[in-house]
């Protein structure tokens, strides 16, 4: 029985070892977006393939993700909900106590947008009540993937274009990848610029999906 917990605690230790690694935390992070193959991860990571490869098979050792072959090529996608959680928080415990990670966002992100971000409540409010236009500012295939009921998708380099379309008296939220996307700060940023009511989504996709898996059910 003294062996048990000494035992336990090593394999919970395989996870920790798996996301010791800012390209797997990376890696994650474009996963919680969308299923993705090998070789399209590795390039929207800017990773070798061989090396995209290498990080995958950590993940999949410590269950963090899911593999499907689909003829010669590898799909990969989160191992469940609850890695997606464990993400989250482990970006919230960052946020509250590396002094970096402010240094980091007040140096690249505040000068666009330092406002405070509209909570996923308020938001969930705000649709019900059909008082704001949601952009979803991730690349299509991302939002081909899954996206927020009602979003439209627009792209930053199609902001300019697409921005006399947008419903003209209603509030844009912009949302993105998540909470450091830095495309939401910048959505924000140049619809301010073009004189539209303009605010971020608190989090991204991932974590307004979770939660209303949690608030709605």
């Amino acid at each position: 029985m003294s062996e048990f917990k000494p035992a336990l605690f090593a394999q919970f230790a395989t996870i920790g070892k798996a996301l010791s690694s800012a390209n797997r935390l990376l890696l994650l992070d474009y996963l919680a977006q969308a299923e993705r193959s090998v070789e399209d991860l590795a390039a929207v990571a800017g990773l070798s393939v061989a090396n995209t490869s290498h990080h995958l098979r950590h993940l999949d050792r410590a269950g963090l993700v899911e593999g499907r072959r689909v003829g010669r090529q590898m799909f990969y996608r989160p191992g469940g909900d609850d890695v997606l959680e464990l993400i989250a928080a482990l970006r919230a415990v960052g946020g509250r106590n590396l002094a970096e990670v402010g240094r980091l966002v007040g140096e690249h992100l505040a000068p666009r947008d330092a406002l405070e971000p509209v909570a996923a409540e308020e938001l969930d409010a705000l649709m019900s009540e059909g008082r704001v236009t949601v952009i979803d500012v991730r690349p299509a295939e991302e939002f081909a993937a899954g996206h927020l009921p009602g979003a439209v998708n627009v792209p930053p380099d199609a902001l300019d274009e697409r921005l006399p379309a947008l419903a003209g008296g209603d509030e844009v939220i912009a949302y993105c990848r998540g909470p450091y996307c830095v495309y939401s700060f910048e959505a924000v940023a140049r619809l301010r610029r073009a004189g539209r009511r303009a605010r971020r989504l608190e989090y991204g996709y991932p974590e307004w999906r979770l939660y209303r898996a949690a608030n709605h059910e």
